[in-house]
């Protein structure tokens, strides 16, 4: 039997030539998304157990809970892209961390001093909400700041692939810090990684342009990226597609904690492992969604994403309580977080290989509130449906919603035969659009 050859092994580590993790930018970038990403996990978990467990929510309180949450992408958006096309984006990503950070520990504070109640967690949901809407555009947009727009796909893959590392472990220890501490406690620790994840991203080197006119009159920079939207039909059509997935998706968030601990019976900590299948979803779709991708297009890769998620939502409304309810609950989440990389690199990696870097900011905003219209009606219609039918009525709304998607986006040649990224609107064409909705 022959030895390896010295140095073989580190060979095989070894980065290739040209690898996004070797740009110092990028891995900066990377690294904070991997450590936000571990703190996000607590929070996704503690926020909703104190609400169902600690508070004893109701299906309705819990869906007012994701509402309002989404109430900012609806009533801010459309600002906050006029505002981020005119300010460096970095620092808006680096605060919104910051934000969150203080609001996530408000949560024990508030527990501590006897404070705490569903309008206390109503507000936290609101600035949380706002953070994702203003911040979360820009976080997008500073990705593409340190990325070329012809790897783009890779780097959701890569952004993806952080995430997943704390969908795999995250969720286990949000679990134990539970069980240990109780849920508002844990939110403790989701405050120091954003801090950190902050930390990580100060300093970091992006390359910014602003082609716009610094002084533009705020309407008519508006009303320009709603029109460069709506001039688009890839973008109007994805708007379209994933506004309806929206609203099966947060009619499914609402529930699926409750359906968890009241209808199969699960534990906090039981529940905590269940998520851990959301990290290896997320590493099956990155590491299976970038390569699907390049060989059917992203429009066909966008459309199995639809269906993988579906079938997750389907198969968890049918469980039965007990050991066989606990596994189907696993798989939903390692179904649902494989579907959603599928649709997410996809989605976002068309929107903004599309759109000139002028109007980066006021697309992903008009494109996150047009998504997320039907978001709040959503959580709101879930959080009836499993008050009133049921909450196992609820995830099969999810999910025969996510497969009547699949039928209807394949039916169109725009997303059935979109095989490659786009290219992007001149930026010239763009400033005349603006000046034709200057008031004179």
């Amino acid at each position: 039997m022959s030895r390896p050859r010295p140095g073989a092994l580190a060979a095989w580590l070894r980065l290739p030539a040209g690898d996004l993790w070797r740009d110092r930018a990028y891995a900066r970038l990377w690294t904070s998304i991997l450590t936000s990403s571990f703190g996000n996990q607590v929070m996704i978990l503690a926020l909703p157990l104190t609400a169902a467990v600690l508070l004893q929510a109701t299906p309705t309180q819990m869906g007012l809970l994701t509402s309002i949450e989404l109430a900012p992408f609806v009533l801010l958006s459309l600002p906050a892209g006029v505002w981020l096309d005119r300010v460096r984006k970095l620092p808006v990503y680096l605060s919104g961390e910051l934000a969150v950070a203080a609001v996530a520990a408000s949560v024990p504070l508030a527990w501590w001093l006897g404070w705490l109640s569903m309008p206390w967690l109503y507000a936290v949901g609101f600035v949380v909400g706002t953070v994702h809407t203003v911040a979360g555009s820009a976080a997008q947009i500073v990705l593409m700041q340190v990325v070329p727009r012809e790897r783009l796909v890779e780097a959701h893959a890569k952004n993806a692939l952080a995430s997943s590392g704390a969908e795999v472990a995250g969720p286990g220890l949000a679990g134990l810090l539970i069980k240990l501490f109780g849920a508002p406690v844990a939110l403790v620790v989701d405050a120091v990684l954003l801090v950190a994840s902050a930390g990580i991203l100060r300093g970091i080197h992006v390359t910014e342009r602003r082609d716009a006119p610094p002084r533009a009159q705020f309407w008519p920079a508006l009303v320009a990226g709603m029109r460069f939207v709506a001039g688009q039909r890839l973008l109007v059509t994805l708007a379209v597609l994933m506004g309806l997935w929206q609203m099966a998706h947060y009619a499914a968030i609402t529930v699926q904690i409750l359906f968890a601990t009241r209808t199969l019976g699960l534990s906090e900590q039981q529940v905590g492992l269940c998520y851990m299948g959301v990290g290896i979803g997320t590493i099956a779709g990155s590491v299976f969604g970038r390569r699907l991708s390049h060989r059917f297009g992203p429009g066909p890769c966008l459309v199995a994403g639809y269906a993988v998620v579906g079938a997750g939502w389907l198969l968890a409304a049918a469980a039965p309580a007990g050991v066989v309810g606990m596994a189907a609950f696993a798989a939903m989440m390692m179904l649902f977080a494989g579907g959603a990389v599928f649709i997410f690199i996809n989605f976002l990696a068309l929107r903004q290989a599309v759109t000139p870097e002028p109007l980066l900011g006021r697309m992903t905003s008009t494109m996150r509130w047009l998504t997320l219209l039907a978001a709040g009606p959503g959580a709101l219609f879930g959080g009836w449906l499993g008050e009133h039918v049921g909450l196992r009525a609820t995830l099969a709304f999810a999910g025969a919603t996510s497969l009547a998607l699949v039928l209807l986006a394949w039916r169109l040649p725009l997303i059935r035969g979109l095989r490659r990224l786009p290219e992007p609107e001149s930026p010239s064409d763009w400033l005349g659009m603006e000046a034709d909705v200057r008031p004179t």
